[in-house]
């Protein structure tokens, strides 16, 4: 392997290596960033280290090779700067809190109890199911179907049984 090669490698290597730091929140630099964002510097210089180690492995002359690795790295950059910012301006929806448990409905898997006890249900939020604590006013069997009336903590709920088919705990299934 060829002293221009390895150096083309090494060059490529420190792209990845600062690539990992920029996508891992390793270090900032808010003033230089505001220019160009690391991420985009680190798909450069790592398109043009291993591209042009690439040239210069099948023969082409250092300098052709780092011509051809500029090449290389300008659109490789381009294509880090738009997935960087598609990244960044990705819109997320707000995390569940116990106030979007009241008035979902679910279905009990551990009999409620009436009065102090707890049993279980499995509800589903945002798609996402989840099974609480359940308390109720007055007992209820496993298998009904149960509405949320108050949810006093994250992990547990009131609820009030609801008329409908009861459903067969998968417990308790043949």
């Amino acid at each position: 392997m060829a002293t221009a090669t390895v150096v083309f490698l090494v060059i490529g290597g420190a792209g990845v290596a600062v690539l990992a730091i920029a996508l891992l929140g390793g270090f900032e630099f808010p003033a230089f960033d505001a220019l160009v964002p690391l991420e985009v510097i680190a798909g450069f210089v790592g398109a043009f280290g291993f591209v042009a180690a690439i040239a210069a492995e099948l023969g082409v002359p250092v300098g052709l090779a780092g011509v051809i690795g500029l090449v290389a790295a300008v659109p490789a950059a381009w294509l880090a700067w738009r997935l960087s910012k598609a990244a960044r301006n990705m819109p997320t929806d707000a995390t569940p809190a116990r106030h979007h448990l009241v008035g979902t409905q679910g279905v009990v898997v551990t009999p409620v109890p009436a009065g102090s006890g707890y049993g279980e249900v499995r509800l589903r939020l945002g798609g996402q199911p989840m099974k609480v604590y359940a308390r109720a006013d007055r007992p209820i069997p496993a298998g009904a179907q149960v509405f949320v009336v108050e949810a006093p903590s994250e992990t547990s709920v009131v609820v009030e049984e609801t008329p409908g088919v009861a459903e067969t705990p998968r417990s308790e299934r043949p």
